[in-house]
């Protein structure tokens, strides 16, 4: 019994070899009966005998002429569920020459007496015969039919099925653009079980009061809170891949005080050239988008051309931009990924992350320190890089200050380290993650960037790898960063801690400051420094209070702030990043070239790191290892 039913399950199971079956000997029917009917439509349906015959010997003919037209057409690989207009219109084409073929053929063949010597007399007669009225006919009820059969499917399942189903959230689509109309045509396909969508909302004047695949766009985004009520809506989709996150967080918190408890977003990071959006794609807001998320395009052609079919090296691998990076760079099919970290914990988490993610290539992870040289050489020996991610580093400014010394042998020598095993190993590119806190750098950490840019711009003058160094602000939401302390004492019932009140840091979420990463690294040339536009400072005082306010509650009142104080090495404002050297804009916006002005040989560089080398081996004060620092900052930046 349990055999039978294995059996009829796999019958029935579709596949593309039934599929293709079932249309092909359903268009045979088809075409057999719509030449039949045109003869009866043309007669009155009272058909002569003598007609009988000849729809006999004609409709092989024109079964032949439109499977093969179909065929050639590519109607036979559609899927039944999802068929569109693009597959309609194939049909009538494909009808439509059809008919343009059997056309000819009669006036062919009445026409042109040598036919009937080549041709059986019976065949020739009897089509020569053909009343074009027929053809014409036959034309048109073959297309209704054939059209008819295949959009049933999607019929039955949108309309009909449909208006069955248990609806899911009453839901908004923010955006009637084309990823609003992606978001709604998956929705559909998904059977409405987990979204029912209401409404578009959108500032363009012009579309509202349209429909879009039955659903109308019915106000203005400045309208949500009225929409929301009005239409008790449960869900918000925001489609808009270009909103600035002063909207988003506008919209976010418009919902929230409606009660609207699910708020999705389309990916930050997204091509736009091969759109594909689907509600499994769709995310949840971040804090980070509410408070640093910018509109960011990415050529993804040129980063892929960049990074396909490479050996990319990582370093930093299991930190929030060397993690971000090889994230990014998996989409775009390179042939092998080195992950190197220090942090043993954090490769493993980021095994487990690339698990989940389909990709042919070979995934290396490697637990190693960028000072140890032998353990380096011994990476670089084994994998040789094509290209190499330096994203390991000491970022914490306080910390720096307090531990100097570190700082120099992992952001200096560290660096150096890599840069020479570069050279050494014909890598085609290094690419150095620095930092805005090394523009006229006035602490440690800022220095030790300053001269990591200097070794890697030495030895791009010396050899036949590229160093190009990528310079730009605070990343919101990475390891240290502001919002996890902010969290954390939200849950204590406050305050939020600020330093100053006059505090202003350059932001960007980490998704959107590593695809201009990947793409100034893919445009710049050797011995760049890319800069990347961050926008506009913003004043921490501001981030906290929106902050506050996303959690629903209002600051100073449920939640208070407190003012700590500047910490060691830190600044009120950060200088821009090109306040020292000026730019050179390139056409890829929010991406710029710094222009230097001095450059040191690999011997000065060299110089200098035996220098403080020695200094650092004899234990001298932290005091000395900074003044140092500052000495070779001023004199390279004077």
């Amino acid at each position: 019994m349990d055999g039978i039913k294995n059996f009829l399950k796999n019958l029935l199971k579709p596949t593309s070899f039934k599929r293709t079956v079932f249309f092909l000997v359903s268009d045979i029917l088809i075409a057999i009966f719509s030449l039949y009917f045109a003869f009866l439509i043309r007669f009155d349906f009272s058909l002569p005998p003598q007609y009988v015959r000849l729809f006999v010997i004609a409709f092989p003919f024109f079964i032949f002429i439109k499977i093969a037209l179909f065929y050639i057409f590519n109607l036979y690989k559609i899927s039944w569920r999802y068929v569109s207009l693009l597959e309609l219109l194939k049909i009538g084409n494909s009808t439509l020459i059809a008919t343009l073929v059997l056309v000819s053929s009669v006036f062919a063949l009445r026409n042109y007496t040598p036919f009937s010597k080549i041709l059986p007399l019976k065949f020739y007669r009897a089509f020569s015969s053909i009343p074009i009225s027929v053809v014409f006919i036959d034309s048109l009820l073959f297309f209704i039919a054939t059209s008819t059969l295949r959009i049933s499917k999607r019929f039955y399942l949108e309309i009909i099925k449909g208006r069955q189903i248990k609806k899911g959230l009453r839901t908004i689509i923010v955006g009637a653009g084309n990823v609003g109309e992606m978001v709604l045509r998956d929705i559909k396909r998904q059977n409405y079980t987990e979204f029912y969508p209401i409404g578009f909302l959108d500032d363009d004047k012009r579309k509202i009061g349209a429909y879009i695949h039955n659903i109308k766009v019915l106000d203005s985004i400045e309208n949500l809170e009225k929409i929301v009520k009005d239409y008790n809506v449960e869900a918000i989709i925001i489609s808009i891949n270009s909103l600035s996150h002063k909207k988003l967080t506008k919209i976010y918190i418009e919902a929230k005080n409606c009660g609207v408890k699910t708020i999705k977003i389309i990916p930050k990071i997204y091509d736009f050239e091969k759109p594909e959006i689907t509600l499994k794609k769709l995310e949840d807001i971040k804090i980070e988008d509410l408070l640093a998320r910018q509109a960011v395009r990415t050529d993804f052609k040129k980063v892929e051309s960049f990074l396909k079919g490479k050996r990319i090296l990582t370093t930093g691998a299991g930190g929030s931009i060397g993690s971000e990076i090889v994230m990014h760079a998996l989409q775009f099919n390179p042939s092998e990924l080195i992950l190197l970290d220090i942090d043993e914990t954090e490769l493993f988490n980021m095994e487990v992350k690339i698990s989940k993610i389909p990709y042919s290539g070979k995934l290396h992870f490697i637990v190693g320190d960028i000072r140890d040289f032998e353990k380096m050489n011994k990476v670089f020996e084994r994998f040789k890089p094509d290209i190499v991610f330096h994203a390991a580093a000491y970022k914490h400014v306080p910390m720096m200050e307090y531990n100097p010394d570190e700082a120099v042998k992992v952001n200096i020598f560290g660096t150096y380290n890599l840069a020479k095993l570069s050279t050494q190993y014909n890598v085609e590119r290094f690419v150095l993650i620095s930092t805005d806190k090394a523009v006229k750098p006035k602490s440690v950490m800022g220095a030790t960037k300053r001269v990591a840019e200097y070794i890697c711009k030495a030895f791009n003058d010396s050899c036949k790898t590229e160093f190009i160094s990528v310079r730009f602000g605070n990343v919101i939401g990475s390891r240290g960063s502001v919002l996890p302390v902010w969290l954390e004492q939200l849950k204590q019932g406050g305050p939020l801690t600020v330093t100053h009140p006059d505090m202003k840091r350059y932001f960007m979420t980490i998704p959107e400051a590593v695809s201009l990463v990947l793409l100034a690294s893919a445009v710049g040339k050797g011995g760049e420094i890319m800069v990347l536009d961050m926008g506009e400072p913003v004043r921490i005082i501001d981030l906290a209070e929106t902050f506050i306010r996303i959690h629903g509650l209002e600051p100073y009142k449920d939640i208070d702030i407190k003012f700590t104080g500047i910490r060691p090495g830190e600044n009120l404002f950060e200088d821009i990043l090109t306040a020292e050297e000026g730019t050179i804009a390139t056409k890829y916006e929010k991406i710029f070239i710094a222009k230097e002005n001095k450059n040191l040989s690999i011997n000065e560089i060299e110089n200098f790191l035996d220098n403080i080398g020695k200094i650092m081996i004899n234990g001298n004060s932290d005091l000395l290892i900074k003044k140092i620092l500052q000495d070779f900052c001023k004199k390279i930046t004077s």
